[in-house]
């Protein structure tokens, strides 16, 4: 851990200073509403952008290029003057000192918030954790391209049938709104994209099953939702198998809990998200899936000065015994409030401070082309008009005009042409599980 002091870095404007780890929704949140704070803002992370993890799938697929949905901090908040961003990884905090251990050394804060997000759950399955592809993150999305395009042109060589359709068949664990849009996106590209680009492969052999524990898809939305997405997903040829789990998968077999085997060189997995906390903290604060414990202001259980939003949060109260959902809206609510808390406590007005109180604006998922699902409440809509709202509804969203231009146009295009341009091997091809790939001359 480095000891060396970044404090006489970072420019001492006299005035407090607010440091906020992770640039993610709360983060950006964060920083963007506390604008006009007679503070000192710090954004630390180990990315120098946004990412909008909404849409990661779509560059998974081919569907989107990965620059359309990242945006560089630095551009973001370019005309705020009282942001500063440092590019490094924070390692510890040190609440009695009031500092951070960072990759680049260590600075004092007045006001610290954790905002660093969650990664996948594995929930202990270490052989899971070592061969399947999850998608969190901007590298987890390019390395999964990768691996899906590579499948493809090393089936084309490949002589051996079960071989050959281990790549070109895919597993993808968990039916949330990760899981589906994953699957019907494969589902789109095997009969829309692929019979062009690989005319000598027979893609009626190509299988998209998705696996979900629960007894339907989109467990959090509506029965009528998770229906309709299940309908819209076999109409597409995806096997949706619901009421099961994956229990192993060394890479090759996937095995599910009622016994049934399934072969696949990709198995991608989007069936649990845990926080990421930074060490420091009480152990008594961390809460179930790796969460912090805050109070109704984000604040840190036992600590009057650090707070923490999203995902990473766990605000325990009677109407949320699990915490909040681990989705962009929370946090971003919480960014918003707690940047207005922030406002009066630098103003000696702390006793105006007001507690969260999440308004739920629905949820929603697409399933394809003209395919989406949305809940609001009482009311749900599937279909082409759903597919409109969720697509307005992302590009709001979006960071930056030039992405929401990018990504509008790419959209438009595939609408009327079903192409998907981005179907690149680039960089790190993502892991190939050789060794547990039976051969065939012993089997």
């Amino acid at each position: 851990m480095p000891n060396n002091n970044l404090t006489s870095r970072i420019p001492d404007i006299g005035k407090p200073r607010i440091i906020i780890i992770g640039g993610g929704f709360g983060g950006m949140q964060l920083v963007k509403s506390l604008a006009k704070a007679d503070a000192q803002i710090v954004l630390f992370d180990k990315h120098n952008h946004h990412c909008f993890q909404p849409l990661l799938y779509q560059v998974a697929t081919s569907g989107l290029e990965t620059a359309s949905i990242v945006y560089p901090f630095r551009k973001a908040y370019s005309g705020q003057k009282n942001f500063y961003f440092r590019f490094a990884e924070v390692l510890h905090i040190s609440p009695e000192a009031n500092t951070i251990e960072t990759s680049i050394g260590s600075v004092h804060y007045d006001h610290l918030i954790i905002a660093t997000g969650a990664t996948s759950n594995f929930f202990g399955m270490k052989d899971i954790e070592k061969n399947a592809f999850p998608i969190k993150t901007i590298e987890d999305a390019i390395v999964l391209r990768n691996r899906i395009i590579r499948n493809f042109e090393e089936a084309l060589l490949e002589e051996d049938n079960e071989k050959k359709n281990s790549l070109i068949d895919y597993v993808i664990v968990g039916g949330g709104p990760t899981g589906v849009e994953i699957a019907g996106a494969l589902a789109e590209l095997k009969k829309h994209v692929f019979p062009s680009d690989y005319k000598e492969l027979n893609l009626f052999e190509m299988d998209v099953h998705l696996i979900e524990s629960a007894p339907r898809v989109l467990a959090s939305m509506s029965e009528t939702n998770s229906a309709d997405a299940k309908k819209a997903l076999e109409k597409l040829g995806v096997q949706v198998h619901v009421g099961v789990s994956v229990k192993e998968y060394d890479g090759y077999t996937a095995t599910l809990s009622n016994g049934e085997k399934l072969i696949t060189r990709t198995l991608v997995w989007g069936a649990g998200v845990a926080g990421l906390p930074v060490s420091g903290l009480k152990p008594e604060v961390m809460q179930k899936g790796n969460r912090i414990l805050v109070d109704t202001y984000n604040r840190v259980s036992g600590y009057e000065n650090i707070f923490a939003v999203g995902d990473v949060a766990a605000m325990i109260t009677d109407e949320t015994p699990r915490g909040h959902p681990m989705m962009a809206p929370p946090a971003m609510q919480q960014g918003r409030l707690l940047a207005d808390n922030l406002l009066k406590i630098i103003k000696g007005k702390k006793d105006e401070m007001k507690p969260f109180k999440y308004f739920d604006k629905g949820s929603m998922a697409t399933i394809g082309r003209n395919q989406a699902v949305v809940n609001i409440k009482k009311f749900n809509m599937s279909g082409f008009l759903a597919w409109i709202t969720w697509m307005f509804v992302h590009l709001l969203f979006i960071a930056g005009y030039r992405n929401r231009l990018m990504i509008l146009m790419t959209w438009m295009s595939s609408y009327f042409s079903y192409d998907k341009s981005n179907r690149l091997i680039i960089g790190k091809l993502g892991k190939v599980p050789e060794a547990a790939v039976p051969d065939p001359k012993t089997v």
